[in-house]
């Protein structure tokens, strides 16, 4: 139309993962390895989310009959998920070493690669008790730096705070396939394209909305709670009537990332807290596999991520497997579940 502005020619579509990584790169952001353990890691993924959509016909249902380092007992594509993301990654050039929710202990890069400085950690299929159900699932990553002069990591040198971290992400195999990432400069959202075989940035630095009407809390577990969480959902299913003056939806996949998703997309606050049933281990999540990485991503997305009495990335790490209650999602209604939290240390 005569005497409109142009439009980019980089505006009308979306572009690629590796197209973002690149520009990453360029703006000094990320380094090479760092781009390309990413995009290692994106293809591990698109793997994964092929077994999960051949469901029954791949024959990959049901439980394996063995159990992980939690005695939880493990899906078939619990064992072929890790299976996908440790032989990926074992001769990328870009790791020093991985540890995975499934394995006991983490496991250097074989003497025969070439070794990077990144160490991995990954939850491979989040949620997988829901895979028999068809019901979305998840895989969950986390990137920290190798400490200088260590060559061969061992579990201790895992046991960073998530503030070391420098990239999260996760993916969620659902009616589509999405990858939500961070490098530290925003969240950002990218879609599977099926055909192609690419992810395509479909959300570019997501903004988690700082108030919610709605929460994801497993409420099953309500008898076992401790007394301030107890208040904490009491006042909220009271409503208008109620404290906090509004009313409420619960919502509970029982998939974290599934939920955490929702979040990401339209906000609300997701709590796993502490209580009697899982009081001796610390918590229900895995810190280091679950709980930072998703601290990390949702806090670049605007929102908080807590125990109830820390902020989630400062958390020193005193296990690989280390437990820990968790408030995530928008800031304020984290910080109301916090101040619940405080009141009652302050009263008791």
């Amino acid at each position: 139309m005569p005497g409109s502005a142009a439009i980019p020619w980089n505006a009308m579509k979306p572009i690629s993962l590796t197209r973002y990584l690149i520009e990453e790169q360029h703006a000094g952001r990320i380094n090479a390895d760092l781009r390309l353990l990413i995009e290692v890691v994106a293809r591990a993924c698109k793997s994964i989310s092929i077994a999960i959509g051949k469901g029954a016909l791949g024959g990959v249902l049901g439980d394996a009959g063995t159990g992980n380092i939690q005695g939880e007992a493990q899906k078939k594509l619990d064992v072929l998920s890790n299976d996908i993301l440790l032989e990926a990654n074992a001769w990328g050039g870009h790791l020093a070493g991985l540890a995975s929710e499934e394995m006991d202990h983490s496991q250097p890069i074989p003497d025969a690669a070439r070794r990077g400085n990144y160490l991995l950690l990954f939850d491979p299929l989040d949620g997988s008790s829901n895979i028999d159900v068809n019901i979305s699932v998840g895989t969950i990553f986390s990137v920290l730096r190798c400490p200088d002069g260590v060559t061969t990591p061992g579990d201790e040198h895992f046991l960073q705070p998530g503030t070391t971290q420098v990239c999260a992400g996760y993916t969620t195999y659902g009616p589509s396939t999405m990858l939500v990432l961070t490098v530290g400069h925003g969240t950002h959202v990218f879609t599977l394209d099926r055909e192609v075989g690419t992810f395509m940035m479909t959300r570019r630095d997501v903004q988690v909305p700082a108030d919610t009407k709605e929460f994801a809390v497993n409420m099953s577990n309500q008898r076992f709670w401790e007394p301030p969480m107890q208040r904490y959902v009491a006042d909220l299913l009271k409503g208008k009537e109620g404290p906090r003056g509004k009313d409420f939806n619960m919502r509970w996949v029982a998939s974290m990332v599934a939920d955490v998703h929702r979040i990401i997309t339209r906000g609300g606050i997701f709590s796993y807290p502490l209580d009697e049933k899982c009081r001796e281990k610390g918590g229900k999540l895995r810190l280091m596999y679950e709980a930072n990485p998703m601290a990390f991503i949702i806090e670049q997305a605007g929102g908080a991520a807590s125990t109830g009495r820390q902020r989630m990335l400062e958390v020193q790490p005193t296990g690989l497997h280390q437990r820990v209650p968790v408030f995530l999602g928008s800031r304020n209604e984290v910080a109301e579940a916090v101040r619940y939290h405080e009141q009652f240390d302050r009263e008791g």
